[in-house]
């Protein structure tokens, strides 16, 4: 009995531990790919308004840009390099 109080006690200490931490946001590629789907399939689906779609399609422009100019460019495995 002794040994599952100590372990619930020494879980709780690393829980507090953690929660006094703040943690660095992240925030990476496939985040940001995941977002751009996100975009377009709420802009196809007609979430936005006419007036907000000009603001929608330009953050999404600049997203896109943005992606296809850091993420590695991925060929299809079944296609030979040349």
């Amino acid at each position: 009995m002794e040994n599952i109080e100590q372990v619930v006690q020494a879980s709780q200490e690393v829980v507090s531990e953690q929660a006094s931490t703040p943690q660095a946001p992240e925030l990476n590629i496939s985040d940001l790919q995941n977002i751009r789907a996100i975009i377009d399939t709420a802009v196809r689906r007609g979430a936005f308004g006419a007036g907000e779609a000009s603001a929608v399609g330009a953050v999404f422009d600049r997203l896109n840009t943005f992606l296809n100019a850091v993420a590695p460019a991925q060929e299809p495995a079944d296609q030979p390099t040349a």
